[in-house]
């Protein structure tokens, strides 16, 4: 008999409570253990019953949802969703909540939006039994200890010569703490443009690169339709659309266009950023991928392989979720694998040798 995911609802309102309840036992693998209506509530909940995976409101009574994460990841550590308000001081909850062991976020739909409505039960039937598969909640710290590789280390000395003109970046569940951890740890003359595509709603895109750009020492914003990438800047793809790179006169420029299908969940997409960088560089572009659930960046990967551009993959022991880098060593994409901390201050030595 195939175990059943354990879920715990947390939330203050009544209506949420059941709403969320009703979408989760429409699958027969998942099995809603609780409810609780506030932060303390949730807490005591959740040594009681040890469920698999927490849906945790951000605003409540008593203690709200970041306190919670903070104390449940400090007593018994669960994997936790962050129901998250559609507005710029949700995502700045949400980004907190993250930071603090949360693994992944959901929009919390408006009662007159049929549309978000419908999303909402599509990622949380599928986030759920995603997040429930995490084999591991420690911090992506722990590896901070471990011996560099040596063959590792002769294969960067190798792609050291090769010219890089920018580097793109994508990541997906887990990314906002992971693409922080890289950025935060460029110098302020670290040269190299660089683009970044994290699947993320709108709403949360400018308050993201707001909260990068403060705690870095490069200048960190959201990308805009015809913006030149330079130097010293960190450009964050847009949610809700797509975002790719064009050569002209001037240099490579930023091109926005409308999320539309075959496109499918993964918006922004990291393959058409991906591929759009090799293609505009021809080949001289360094890709990366970071944490995140699904594969998307796979294709783009394999465009910049095939035009002889250089590829870096995020390690299982540090990633929240090994979707996306594990897609990519699979498919023997990867010319280097590396630990989250790691993968920052290699950036700025291959740069720094290009």
């Amino acid at each position: 008999m195939i175990r059943r995911t354990r879920v715990l609802i947390v939330d203050d309102s009544p209506f949420m409570r059941m709403a969320i309840r009703r979408i989760l036992t429409t699958d027969p693998g998942i099995d809603v253990v609780g409810v609780a209506s506030d932060g303390v509530e949730s807490v005591e909940k959740v040594l009681e019953l040890r469920p698999d995976v927490v849906t945790m409101d951000v605003e409540m009574p008593r203690m709200d949802g970041i306190a919670s994460v903070k104390k449940i990841m400090s007593v018994a550590p669960c994997r936790i969703i962050m129901v998250s308000a559609m507005t710029s001081e949700g995502a700045t909850a949400t980004f907190e909540a993250l930071e603090a062991g949360a693994i992944d976020y959901i929009l919390k739909p408006s009662a007159e939006n049929s549309m978000a409505q419908k999303q909402f039960k599509e990622e949380l039937l599928r986030k759920v039994p995603g997040i429930a598969s995490v084999s591991s909640l420690q911090n992506h710290h722990s590896s901070l200890l471990a011996s560099p590789d040596t063959a590792e280390q002769s294969h960067l000395g190798a792609c050291v010569k090769r010219r890089i003109e920018c580097i793109g970046i994508g990541a997906s569940t887990g990314g906002p703490v992971a693409v922080q951890e890289v950025i935060s740890s460029f110098s302020a003359s670290f040269a190299c443009p660089v683009i970044v595509a994290v699947h993320m709603p709108r709403a949360f895109t400018a308050p993201f690169a707001e909260r990068l750009n403060a705690k870095c020492s490069v200048a960190v914003r959201v990308a805009q339709e015809g913006e030149l990438l330079k130097g010293g800047t960190v450009l964050i793809a847009p949610g809700g659309q797509h975002t790719t790179v064009v050569r002209t006169a001037a240099g490579l420029v930023v091109k926005l266009s409308p999320a539309t299908a075959p496109s499918g969940v993964y918006i922004p997409s990291v393959d058409l950023l991906l591929s759009s960088l090799s293609e505009s560089t021809n080949g001289a572009v360094l890709g990366v991928i970071l944490t995140g659930m699904g594969a998307d960046g796979f294709k783009g990967m394999q465009q910049v392989k095939s035009r002889g551009g250089m590829t870096l993959v995020q390690d299982q022991a540090t990633s929240t979720v090994y979707g996306m880098p594990k897609a990519c060593i699979d498919g023997a994409l990867a010319d280097t694998i590396l630990p989250l901390f790691r993968i920052g201050p290699t950036l700025e030595q291959l740069i720094a040798g290009s």
